[in-house]
């Protein structure tokens, strides 16, 4: 049982589209709190409805944030409990509330999150390239100029990068993205993900182009986009690896803290060991 405390801001994740993700927590958070701020109360009312939930809601969007939200943080501080509910998954990724939640920490109010459901994590999960490292970018600029200028600032990101992506714009970002990063690059289109037409479909980022471009089906719905990481220049270190060394090296002997971080990390040994003799 869920005991919902007054004078708190809860931020609640819910479906990206199967309802049988939205947790048991979930269900009583928002049938509890005094009301419920939702980024759009029309997609919003028929999952709250399925559940049984009929909470007050009130429209909480990016053309109505900094307006409302002086106005929700007086009713917390007041005493009332406040829930925040994006469109789907977990609220503030690529949707609105950081000023919100911001807001509720500056005033002294306690800010609870009830996880669940997140499409760049889900994307990451089935994707089959490296997770210790990532780099959400979130939709990449809708004008061709602006996105290729922003994929060049992230080619030689060595992290694995997770993009979403307009079904209107998927054709010309992948090809952006062969472009710029490489055609070569492995990848992974998610569409629609937990959803009926899902599609996960591993390939080279021109592959993805021929995949997409060959299919008007795989044009259509929400997409998330985990792409490769450059690969580490020859000789050089990600900054990561460089740090975990350094560390172990404070405590250990040279060649045990290269050997460990090598480990830890699949970087070579060698290049470890290398750079932490050149280190001093």
């Amino acid at each position: 049982m869920v005991s919902i405390e007054a004078g708190i801001l809860y931020v609640v994740a819910t479906p990206i589209g199967n309802r049988g993700d939205m947790s048991p927590r979930a269900i009583e958070t928002l049938k509890g709190v005094d009301r419920i701020a939702a980024e759009d109360t029309r997609r919003s009312t028929p999952l709250l409805r399925d559940f049984g939930i009929d909470t007050p809601l009130i429209p909480f969007h990016e053309h109505n944030e900094w307006r409302l939200g002086p106005e929700l943080i007086e009713k917390i501080v007041s005493g009332e409990s406040v829930a925040l509910i994006s469109d789907a998954g977990t609220p503030l990724v690529s949707d609105p509330g950081y000023h919100l939640t911001r807001a509720a920490l500056e005033a002294g109010l306690r800010v609870v999150p009830i996880p669940g459901p997140s499409a760049p994590i889900a994307g990451l999960s089935v994707a089959g390239l490296p997770t210790d490292r990532f780099l959400f970018v979130g939709f990449l600029p809708p004008k061709p100029g602006q996105r290729s200028n922003e994929l060049e600032r992230l080619r030689e990101w060595t992290a694995t990068l997770v993009f979403f992506e307009a079904p209107h714009r998927i054709e010309a970002a992948l090809a952006d993205m062969a472009r710029v990063l490489g055609g070569e690059r492995r990848a992974t289109l998610c569409r629609e993900l937990t959803k009926t037409f899902e599609t996960v479909h591993h390939n080279s980022l021109a592959g993805l182009c021929d995949f997409v471009g060959a299919d008007p089906n795989q044009r259509r719905g929400e997409f998330v986009l985990v792409v490769e990481g450059a690969p580490a220049k020859s000789g050089e270190l990600d900054e990561e690896v460089e740090r975990i060394a350094t560390i172990l090296a404070d405590e250990l002997p040279v060649k045990q803290a290269a050997a460990l971080t090598a480990k830890i990390t699949g970087a070579k040994k060698n290049a470890v060991y290398q750079f932490l003799v050149a280190s001093g």
